[in-house]
């Protein structure tokens, strides 16, 4: 990737790690849940086959890794392939996080046992609870507030837009 530090480059591609978690939740709570519903709602709602609508917003992150990394390959620096190689770090943890841990897209007996993987997969599971545009909690992947401060916050308005609990599914 260019003559660029042995340092500096890791440290870029984890800078962006990092930093892309912020992107993210801009993204999810401004974006994906603002003028993006009409793609992010499919998200919300039980999914009836594999794909659902809100997948296109994979292909539109993922755009800028792509310009990035083969911005790097056209000269325009070394920075370039680590930034867009961190975004595309970012997108692969969010993919085996989201969509395969929590989402189980894929089959799998994970069982999380840290207290960290408990707390954010219920946060993100105290965020589907809502399937309206409004009244959502938790828009982080990787960072999330303690859930007994989201059922708090749900309980605060009045569970607007929480899902019914399905048959034989407890209500938290």
């Amino acid at each position: 990737m260019g003559a660029m530090s042995f340092l500096v480059g890791p440290l870029l591609f984890i800078l962006t790690v990092a930093a892309m978690e912020g992107v993210a939740y801009v993204a999810h709570r401004w974006i994906m849940h603002g003028p993006g519903w009409f793609l992010h709602k499919s998200h919300h709602r039980p999914r009836t086959g594999f794909w659902e609508l809100n997948d296109l917003y994979f292909v539109i992150f993922a755009a800028p890794s792509i310009t990035l990394l083969v911005g790097a390959s056209i000269g325009w620096g070394a920075w370039a392939g680590w930034v867009g190689a961190g975004i595309a770090g970012y997108g692969a943890i969010y993919l085996g996080f989201h969509d395969i841990i929590v989402h189980r897209r894929l089959n799998h007996r994970y069982i999380p046992k840290s207290d960290y993987m408990k707390r954010i997969i219920q946060a993100h599971r105290l965020h589907h609870a809502v399937e309206t545009k409004e009244g959502t909690v938790s828009f982080g992947f990787l960072v999330a507030p303690k859930p007994e401060d989201l059922k708090a916050e749900l309980a605060r308005r009045g569970r607007a837009g929480v899902r019914a609990p399905a048959l034989g599914e407890a209500r938290g």
